[in-house]
């Protein structure tokens, strides 16, 4: 397996617009996105990095909601994303858009989103699949400086085992947007394909979509290292009865005459 860490070979998009089909990609996430926004209750919401910031999530019912990225002018707190300024235990959700992708230690912002949850918190996480049709497009010549292609990719199953790791309980998984991306493609002349794969393909979505929740670790009482002497019980019944018949015996044959 390839470690996570890497070097940042082309800049991170800044913007939805920066990608092919941009607009429809936003609306996309934001339309699965919605329905477990509206599950998540609390004082605070975190979006973590430019794309997320830009995302709507006025579904959700915690009204404070705080944009944290290191260069976009929507962001509310401006800060590195792998080195979030939050206290431990302070944040109710998390919202992480395409972050892992283009950024250089991705474990490392999962590790950052752990520890400023509190017990029982979420975390949504969306990225590209490379097991799909955008994935095989990244064999074509030259699209690996290109976005979305100039990042890496990380499958589904990977991203859930770091969440585990870490201490996340996976609540669902979805995979959608079965297109391939690239620019110049005209998604609605592929209506009745993507339809099909919608209904006979769906590991092979372009986009995925993972929501956990921050185990909540119960307490364990600590017992006390020091135990009272155990007084000796044989396990054999009449032990003790034919001991002290032998006991008595010897008693008499010691008696004087």
């Amino acid at each position: 397996m390839k470690p996570a860490l890497s070097l940042q070979r082309h800049p991170p998009p800044h913007a939805w617009g920066q990608f092919p089909h941009g607009e429809y990609l936003q609306s996309d996430i934001e339309r699965k996105m919605q329905p477990w926004l509206e599950r998540m209750f609390g004082y605070h919401l975190l979006k973590i990095g430019d794309l997320s910031v830009q995302l709507d999530t006025s579904a959700s019912p915690i009204k404070h909601q705080v944009g944290v990225s290191a260069r976009a002018p929507k962001a509310g707190v401006i800060a590195e994303v792998d080195e979030l300024p939050f206290a431990e235990g302070s944040v109710d959700a998390c919202v992480l858009s395409l972050c892992l992708e283009y950024n250089t230690d991705p474990h490392h912002i999962l590790r950052e989103a752990h520890r400023t949850l509190i017990a029982g918190g979420y975390i949504v996480i969306t990225g590209f699949n490379p097991l799909s049709f955008c994935g095989l497009a990244s064999l074509m010549p030259f699209s690996r400086k290109k976005l979305p292609w100039s990042g890496r990719f990380f499958t589904p199953s990977r991203v859930k085992d770091w969440l585990d790791l870490l201490g996340f309980e996976l609540v669902a998984e979805e995979r959608f947007l079965h297109a391939s991306l690239a620019r110049g493609s005209r998604l609605s002349r592929f209506a009745r394909w993507r339809s099909f794969c919608r209904h006979y393909l769906k590991p092979m979505g372009s986009v995925y979509m993972l929501v956990a929740r921050k185990r909540v670790t119960p307490l364990t009482p600590i017992k006390p290292k020091w135990q009272a002497r155990p007084t000796f019980k044989p396990a054999i019944k009449g032990v003790e009865v034919s001991r002290q018949r032998r006991t008595n015996k010897t008693l008499k044959d010691q008696r004087p005459l």
